[in-house]
């Protein structure tokens, strides 16, 4: 068995860019849908640093920057991450740029961002 300590200092130790590309290891070959554990693990370590450390964001908007070519497959998944009716879909999408999401953790920004420009939108995180 693996030593737990060990893995655990190495997933707090994970920069941002880590922490993603294990969560779509995770999604793509496990099936697992990590969204709470990769907010634990993106929140890091416990405690004060005991400096004067400025604070992580921890509230993101996600902003649709533009539709890019496919503009139809940015409505549906957009619809599809969102909720909504196909129409408030095109609605978001054909007001771009604008917030897609607003308020939310890094871990579900994150993963809209990624969704979305799976599909080929330019998204921002603010």
């Amino acid at each position: 068995m693996a030593d737990l300590k060990a893995l655990a200092d190495q997933l707090v130790e994970l920069k941002v860019k880590e922490v993603s590309e294990l969560l779509d290891i995770l999604k793509e070959e496990h099936g697992i849908e990590p969204a709470a554990a990769a907010v634990a693990v993106a929140a890091g370590p416990a405690g004060g640093d005991g400096g004067g450390a400025a604070a992580e964001q921890t509230e993101f908007d996600v902003m649709l920057n533009s539709a890019g070519a496919a503009k139809l497959k940015v409505v549906k998944e957009v619809k599809s991450l969102l909720g909504v009716g196909l129409k408030d879909a095109k609605a978001l999408v054909d007001g771009a740029p604008a917030a897609i999401k607003q308020g939310v953790d890094k871990a579900e920004a994150e993963s809209i961002k990624a969704a979305l420009e799976a599909v080929g939108a330019e998204v921002e995180l603010k």
